[in-house]
Parts: structure tokens; C-alpha cells; sequence
């Protein structure tokens, strides 16, 4: 556990560096260009997910984060603007985006990577505020131009960072190294299950759609994110329902840590500061148990109003039965919509 704790605390060091670098970067473009202020909280999302992939490990991953990361953004920037004009076409979009990044892993590591590195503008999207965003301020928000590069910014952050890491201060080593991929055993099954973990995400991103623009107005986002988090990586009815539960107590915890600390009234920079410390240990933690990474997220999340001058004190209890909405609709989808069963012959996943 010791060992664990170690090897999390620099996994988590590195990436708030990296975190920060693009954090700082992308401070001075909102100053040189004039953007709104949603640009850095762009470039926060794309760096700590980018910095969890291993698309870094050789020269093609690189080439390939390059060349996909920066148009995907700009993509994205396009549905948040759709989203604002037309919410249920951009809905319907970003639903088929999703769904389409997890079917194409059937085809191998390079469509994995691919699929993984075009997920992640499309979840940052939940995480910026820019389709909740006044009408004036969208144009600045939602610039694709602006937002390719802020996705260039997140991959030059981490690809800088993670090298120079490697060269200097190599970590501690990790025993839990996963060994090669065990062959896969004929199935004739269908659909597949690949197809499967690609349609339960999409149901329930599609049904989290629906709930969160009839409940929760401009806060649709809420359950959206929690749905394609508990859905995503399926590997079976009770993994779903473990991740559900875990990151709605994770929630729980964290709605009461944003509580106290909306109570002190943070604004500006110090929401900020406290902001960056949530999501350190946020990530220090988050390979121990994922309510821990859901408290950590909520609590950062919840901070983040006050950093527009919000307050979120009255956002909790919204915010609180948003994720358990998403969380339900997902175990639902996985329960009951083409389950996929773990030990069945001819059921594994592909």
C-alpha cells in the first residue's frame, strides 16, 4: 500500500505539473486574445485526461495525439455552439460521437487510441461552460480556432512534462505492469460485445440528455458527464453497478467538502488555489478507489462557479441528484439493455 500511495503521489505530481503549465499557457492567451475565461478551464479538462493516457509511450502515439487532439477540439467547439442553438441535434450528435469512439476499439490498439484521444474533447465539453454561457460571451467561447489550440497547448503541456519526468526522475517502479493481451476466444455470439459497451453508453448518454434538459435547465451537463462516466469502460452488469455507487457516495462526500468550503466564500484566485489542491489529491488518490476521484471531481467541479463569481452553495443539492440520475440511467442501460455477462462462454470482450 505504501508502495501504491508512493507511486500515486508522483503519477499525480507529474500531472499537475503538467496541469499547470497548461493552465498558465493558456492564462496568457485568454489575456494576449480576449477569450472568456471557460479557455482555461478547456485546456484543465483536456490536460489532466490527456495526461492519464499512454499515448506518450512512442513516436506514432505522439503523431497521432497531434494530429487528432487539436481538430477533435475544434470539432467539439462546433457542438457547443450547436448545442446552445440546437439542443437535441447536438444532443443526437454528441451521442453518436461517443458511441462511435468506443466501437471503433474493436479494431485494435491504434483505433483505441484514436477513439480514446477524440473522447476527450467531447467529455471536456461537459466540463466547460460554454453552452451555459450568456449569448454574448459564446462566439468567444466556442472559437474552434482558439479551441485547437488550446488542445495543442494540452499536448504540448504533458508530452513536455512526462519526457522531461522520464529523463530526470524516472518514478518508482510500477509492479502492476499489465502483461500481453490474453488471445481472444471465438464467439458466436451477437452483437458482439464490443457493439454492446458502445450502445448501453449511448442509451444512457441519450436518456441523461433528455432528464437533464427537462430537470435541470442550463445544468444538463450534470447527469450527461455521470452517465458516460459510469458507462464507459463496461465490463459487466456489476462492474457498472460498482462504479454507480461508488461515485455517487464519492459525490456525497464531495458535495459536503464544496459545502464547507462555498460556506467561506471563495472567489477568484483563491478558488483557484483551492480548486488545484482538490484536484491534486483528487488524482493522488484516484487509483486507490474511484469515489475517491468522484468526491475529488464534485468538489472541484462545485468550486468552480466561484471562480465566474457564482455562488455554489445552491447548486449542491441539484448537483447532487444529477449525478445519481446519470448514475442510474447507466447501471439501468448495462442491467437490461444487451447486458454483458463476465464468465458466460462466448461472451468475452472484444
Amino acid at each position: 500500500m505504501r508502495q501504491r500511495l508512493i507511486r500515486n503521489a508522483y503519477e499525480a505530481a507529474v500531472t499537475m505539473t503538467a496541469v499547470l503549465l497548461s493552465w498558465a499557457a493558456a492564462l496568457w492567451l485568454e489575456g494576449a486574445a480576449g477569450l472568456h475565461t471557460d479557455s482555461l478551464v478547456l485546456a484543465v479538462a483536456l490536460t489532466v485526461t490527456l495526461g492519464r493516457g499512454r499515448w506518450r509511450a512512442d513516436r506514432r502515439g505522439r503523431l497521432t495525439a497531434l494530429a487528432l487532439l487539436p481538430p477533435a477540439a475544434a470539432v467539439c467547439a462546433g457542438l457547443s455552439r450547436l448545442l446552445a442553438a440546437h439542443h437535441w441535434i447536438g444532443a443526437a450528435l454528441f451521442t453518436a460521437g461517443l458511441a462511435l469512439a468506443i466501437w471503433i476499439r474493436r479494431y485494435g490498439p491504434a483505433a483505441t487510441r484514436a477513439g480514446t484521444l477524440t473522447t476527450l474533447p467531447i467529455v471536456a465539453l461537459l466540463i466547460v461552460p460554454g453552452p451555459t454561457l450568456t449569448a454574448d460571451a459564446r462566439p468567444e467561447a466556442v472559437n474552434w480556432g482558439w479551441s485547437a489550440l488550446i488542445g495543442l497547448l494540452a499536448w504540448a503541456s504533458v508530452l513536455l512534462v512526462r519526457t522531461s519526468a522520464a529523463r530526470f526522475t524516472p518514478g518508482p517502479e510500477n509492479p502492476e505492469r499489465p502483461g500481453p493481451p490474453k488471445p481472444r476466444r471465438a464467439t458466436a455470439s451477437r452483437p458482439r460485445p464490443s457493439t454492446r459497451t458502445a450502445v448501453q453508453p449511448a442509451a444512457a448518454i441519450a436518456a441523461a440528455f433528455m432528464l437533464g434538459r427537462l430537470l435541470y435547465a442550463g445544468h444538463w451537463p450534470w447527469p450527461v458527464l455521470t452517465a458516460y462516466v459510469v458507462a464507459s469502460g463496461n465490463r459487466g452488469r456489476k462492474d457498472v453497478l460498482r462504479k454507480g455507487v461508488r461515485r455517487f457516495v464519492g459525490a456525497c462526500a464531495g458535495t459536503l467538502v464544496a459545502t464547507g468550503v462555498a460556506a467561506c466564500g471563495l472567489g477568484g484566485h483563491p478558488a483557484v488555489a483551492a480548486l488545484f489542491g482538490v484536484l491534486a489529491i483528487a488524482l493522488w488518490l484516484r487509483l486507490l478507489d474511484h469515489a475517491c476521484w468522484a468526491a475529488g471531481m464534485t468538489t472541484a467541479l462545485a468550486l468552480l462557479p466561484g471562480y465566474f463569481g457564482q455562488s455554489a452553495t445552491d447548486q449542491l443539492p441539484a448537483r447532487l441528484s444529477a449525478i445519481a440520475a446519470g448514475a442510474v440511467l447507466s447501471v439501468a442501460s448495462a442491467w437490461w439493455l444487451l447486458p454483458v455477462r463476465r464468465g458466460r462462454p462466448g461472451l468475452t470482450r472484444s
